[in-house]
């Protein structure tokens, strides 16, 4: 029996599945801006290192569904032996009328199944200690269970399926009897008495109506070990939506998957699906999306690469670049899948267990339009962990849990990035596998949809970390007996100590200019950075670890604060040559360098260092030298206990310099000053959530790493710098202002942007860059956007990027200003312009953009000769850069002549 029978016979079995009759005025659930994470670890990883990510985004959902999945569990928490938890199908069934057990166990289980054990999910005695939560969750009893063989051979049968498709002949039987039992027991139209949350292998889903977090606290998850997890809120916009069937994650078979986004055409799956005899239950347009995964991967047996595609076509100008087998096979899967294609925006995660290759994955999907927000992350050590999430401040949160409570894991991963849907290159889709490495344990590997790996560099060693409650006992002097911060003081004058580790620029202090007095003479905090420089490639961890604690120790006056806050400020925003150490296990130092320094700012308040803090009395302005300390901790990502409010009453007070300290996901910071800020500046640090800098007059806004998603959006005057990379429609209808950007932007940068915004993004964008722009003629006051295209490795070294700009819908609809794209190669096309037209580089341009290149120079450290030589060769600019405005309109379109005829 070929694999086209066996497709074949499996589809025809589902012929006596009965659809539900459903209200024709019904609309189906609908998900707005949902919020999603999940990851995946070599070790298994307990709930409740979820718990932080799904609080911070607790403004992403609306209480009326939470969920989770995991995958890769622990035996001992269920009381089963690891080989039942490894072979048996787990059936976690949901009560919401408990006394409906004993039936359903005599009809729908024990016919079917041998059970070789049953678990009862513990749960809190009252679910209203639980605040906010309204409806009480289910009742959940796993059940271990096999096909019982008689029903397993009446299948084959009665389907004429052959023996050595044994496998999928059970995968098959769960999947009907689960379908059976939710028809007559819950199905959307119906009464709701149970139902199936999960019947996989090795996979778990809990959800009810109420917040992701609350999914963990009520049932008990935080102690639950798994491989793959998943954490979802929901928000629907439509629909009924107080039921816990509709509630994310869905499932297939052995995947459970949750999605932010909606479909425009949920009736078109319906319809390709009924064509195959599956029919959704549950009327969310998510249930629909994991039948269809279902569908192709286990039913049609396609690899996961092609499931990516069926799902998320590649289209337009990235088709025409895949290799010529490439797009033949694309076509196909497109001509006949094309209708069960999900359309809209969406962002899909998936926890699977993978029966057949004895592996745990999470696959992270985005659609072709990048329409919704989404960042993955690496970490790679003597343990690994990878994740996807709708925000990288979630992502940290993660983080930061497992690294208080596991040595093998920091606080801050190795890679970050945000995927472009359909791309040609990555496909917009990454894979973590967990599954048996080379050295017989479990292993994490990352591919993107094509296969190809993505790892960070391996020759860099993560630290042999220092547990935090002995970290005052590390050695604090390594190395021939001084202090490591004395031996650079004392260190010989050699010139711009410098001048390597910043490219030549002068590094500027961030907070004040004035040296900082020392008991071994002056030195300037630029200095003193420079010489850390020089010696970092020849340390180790433990060196740099004393460097910390003697900084930290000499902080006894504001001369030394000044210092110890501006070298820190450096350390994690510049790129220098680290020797053998990861980059991202340094920031993590640093950052916990700086945390330390916070905490003995709130310790001892001093005469130009003043603390505030979430639940204590915001303090009174006093003189203008004073910087204020907000630490972000505790207070609510938004409302009007926020810390963005916070910010602008400490302006209204008076002061003039802020630091907002450990920020984990708080949105809308420096919102809400009002006109004419200038004089204020606002230095982040942490991890801060969307919409910062949005609506800024005059404000100058240090973000001093990545930032998030609407980033400085209706900007009108100002100036924003961030250390790192940005998300989707960054700067979005900005009016004025500067930026300065280290890394890329997402989606959608500067799209109906007008008026004069000048911008730099040293990276790259993904798609849609200034969409829409209106901002006048660039050499008449109007705005522009610098894109360099270039990234740093490791060892401070600066590299072009394969493109410049690798997407399409550049510039597109434009109506005024310019792009001036760094483009040796003449890589970037005339197709991957919408309405625009590259022009030359004249010397009036070059005039223009110089300055925001130096500043750009001064601010990340970033040569301007660097970024006009290639190859080694100094070139002239107009080698270099390359001009793109408006293109005018040649000609009226067609349906416009005769509107001209006629006046």
């Amino acid at each position: 029996m070929d694999r086209e029978q066996l497709i074949g016979a499996l589809i025809a079995s589902r012929r006596s599945l009965e659809a539900v009759a459903t209200n024709p005025r019904l609309q189906a659930e609908a998900e707005g801006g949902c919020g999603v994470i999940g990851m995946a670890a070599s070790v298994p990883v307990a709930g409740r290192h979820l718990l932080q990510a799904l609080q911070q985004m607790r403004n992403r959902g609306n209480g009326k569904g939470g969920g989770a999945a995991a995958v890769g569990l622990d035996p001992d928490f269920f009381g089963v032996r690891p080989e039942i938890l490894a072979h048996d199908y787990l059936l976690a069934i949901a009560y919401l009328d408990s006394s409906m057990r004993t039936q359903i166990e005599s009809t729908c289980i024990e016919p079917t199944f041998i059970v070789d054990g049953a678990f009862q999910f513990p749960t809190l005695a009252d679910f209203r200690s639980i605040p906010g939560l309204e409806v009480q969750p289910p009742e959940i009893w796993c059940y271990f269970v096999r096909v019982r063989p008689d029903v397993q051979a009446n299948f084959r049968q009665q389907h004429g399926i052959a023996d050595e498709h044994r496998m999928s002949v059970e995968d098959e039987i769960v999947y009907q009897n689960t379908y059976r039992l939710n028809r007559a027991y819950y199905a959307a139209t119906g009464d709701k008495r149970a139902f199936v949350l999960s019947h996989g292998k090795n996979l778990l889903v809990l959800k009810m109506v109420g917040y992701g977090d609350d999914v963990f606290h009520y049932y008990g998850l935080e102690n639950l070990h798994a491989h793959v997890w998943i954490g979802h809120h929901r928000y629907p916009t439509k629909g009924k939506v107080w039921h816990p069937g509709g509630a994310h994650p869905f499932i297939g078979m052995h995947e459970a998957l949750v999605h932010n986004g909606d479909f425009a055409n949920y009736a078109s799956i319906c319809s390709y699906l009924a064509q195959r005899n599956m029919h959704p239950l549950f009327l969310t347009d998510t249930e629909v999306a994991a039948l269809v995964f279902d569908l192709l991967h286990r039913i049609y047996g396609y690899p996961l690469e092609y499931v990516i595609e069926a799902m998320a076509p590649t289209t337009e100008r990235d088709f025409t670049l895949l290799p010529p087998e490439k797009q033949r096979l694309y076509h196909l899967l497109q001509t006949v899948h094309m209708h069960g294609s999900p359309d809209g925006p969406w962002f899909f995660l998936v926890a699977q267990s993978d029966v057949r290759k004895h592996a745990f994955r999470l696959i992270g999907i985005t659609d072709t339009s990048m329409l919704r927000p989404q960042v993955f992350a690496l970490q790679q050590g003597t343990a690994s962990i990878g994740f996807a999430a709708s925000e990288k401040q979630a992502i940290d949160a993660a983080l930061e849990s497992l690294a208080q409570e596991d040595v093998r894991f920091w606080s801050r991963a190795d890679l970050y990035w945000n995927a472009r849907g359909g791309s040609h290159t990555d496909g917009g889709a990454f894979i973590f596998n967990v599954q048996l490495g080379e050295s017989g344990k479990l292993a994490l590997v990352c591919t993107d949809k094509f296969g190809r790996a993505i790892a960070p560099d391996p020759s860099r060693r993560p630290f042999d970390k220092i547990p935090q409650q002995t970290r005052g006992k590390v050695e604090a002097h390594p190395k021939g007996g001084a202090s490591a911060l004395t031996r650079l003081l004392k260190a010989e004058d050699k010139g711009d100590s410098n001048a390597r580790s910043t490219g030549g620029a002068s590094a500027p202090t961030l907070l004040h200019t004035t040296p900082a007095p020392t008991r071994t003479g002056a030195l300037y905090p630029a200095d003193l950075f420079g010489r850390v420089c020089e010696q970092l490639p020849a340390w180790d961890y433990n060196d740099v670890r004393a460097f910390l604690d003697d900084l930290e120790r000499t902080t006894s006056d504001d001369d030394d604060r000044d210092r110890a806050i501006s070298v820190l400020s450096l350390l994690m925003d510049r790129h220098y040559p680290v020797g053998t150490m990861k980059r991202s296990c340094l920031l993590a130092l640093f950052n916990q360098s700086f945390i330390q320094l916070i905490d003995r700012i709130r310790e001892s308040p001093s005469q130009r260092y003043v603390w505030a803090g979430f639940g204590n009395p915001l303090p009174e302005f006093e003189h203008a030298k004073v910087t204020l300390v907000l630490d972000a901790r505790g207070y609510p990502p938004e409302g009007n206990e926020s810390l963005s409010r916070a910010v602008v009453m400490l302006y209204q007070r008076g002061f003039r310099r802020i630091i907002v300290a450990n920020t984990c996901g708080q949105r809308f910071i420096g919102s809400g000053l009002g006109p004419m800020s200038e004089g204020l500046q606002i230095d982040v640090y942490g991890s801060p959530g969307d919409y910062l800098a949005s609506g800024i007059d005059g404000a100058e806004v240090i973000v001093h790493g990545s930032a998030q998603d609407q980033l400085a959006q209706i900007m009108k005057g100002g100036k924003l710098v961030v250390y790192g990379d940005v998300g989707q429609t960054f700067m979005y209808a900005a009016k004025g202002g500067e930026a300065f950007i280290l890394g890329n932007a997402a989606g959608r940068p500067l799209i109906n942007a007008v008026g004069r915004p000048r911008v730099v993004i040293n990276g790259t964008c993904l798609d849609y860059l200034a969409e829409s722009f209106m901002a006048g003629d660039p050499l008449n006051g109007g705005g522009f956007i610098i894109l360099n295209g270039i990234r740093f490795d490791e060892d401070d070294a600066i590299h072009e990027l394969e493109t410049p700009y690798p997407g399409g819908n550049l510039f597109s609809l434009a109506s005024g200003g310019a792009i001036y794209i760094r483009d040796p190669r003449r890589q970037v096309t005339a197709d991957q312009l919408n309405g625009g037209e590259f022009a030359s580089l004249t010397a009036r341009d070059w005039t223009l953009i110089r300055p925001y290149l130096e500043k750009n120079e001064s601010i990340f450290g970033i040569p301007l000769e660097r970024l006009l030589t290639v190859d080694g060769t100094l070139q002239s600019p107009a080698q270099v850069y390359r001009k793109i405005r408006p293109a005018g309109h040649k000609a009226l379109m067609p349906e416009e002549a005769w509107v001209t005829r006629e006046a």
